[in-house]
């Protein structure tokens, strides 16, 4: 089994706005990139003309940025799960209230839309996939 050697790369914008890669535990190997998916691409080719095992080798982020801006992208992290756990139970909710106005009160799917501000399309798919997985 061939081991594959991990790196890791540090990212740091310069004073024009460009990413500056390196490599720290290779002597010499840096780059830069107008972007940081150039600065990626550029930093592992300049990794090649210094180890053999460049295009295996695993490049571990490490972008720098002021922490300031470092603690905005937590809170957004944080924000971003957040969101997304509350629009799971929204959908659960949604489909819940789908089948008690569908199926407990019998109203039509344009009846069911109408009260909870969505499209007729969308109740029905909303009660099939409810019906599927009681199935």
């Amino acid at each position: 089994m061939v081991e594959v050697k991990t790196y890791r790369a540090v990212y740091e914008l310069d004073e024009s706005g460009h990413w500056i890669a390196k490599v720290p535990a290779v002597k010499g190997c840096h780059t830069y990139g107008r972007s940081i998916h150039e600065a990626r691409e550029r930093i592992r080719e300049a990794l090649g003309l210094f180890v053999k095992d460049a295009g295996r080798a695993r490049l571990v982020d490490d972008v720098r940025l002021p922490a300031n801006v470092r603690n905005l992208l937590a809170r957004q992290r944080e924000a971003r799960s957040r969101l997304e756990l509350e629009q799971e139970r929204a959908r659960a909710v949604l489909a819940r209230a789908v089948v008690a106005l569908t199926e407990e009160l019998g109203l039509s799917v344009r009846d069911a839309g109408e009260l909870l501000g969505i499209s007729h399309q969308r109740v029905q798919q909303l009660r099939e996939g409810a019906r599927s997985r009681v199935a």
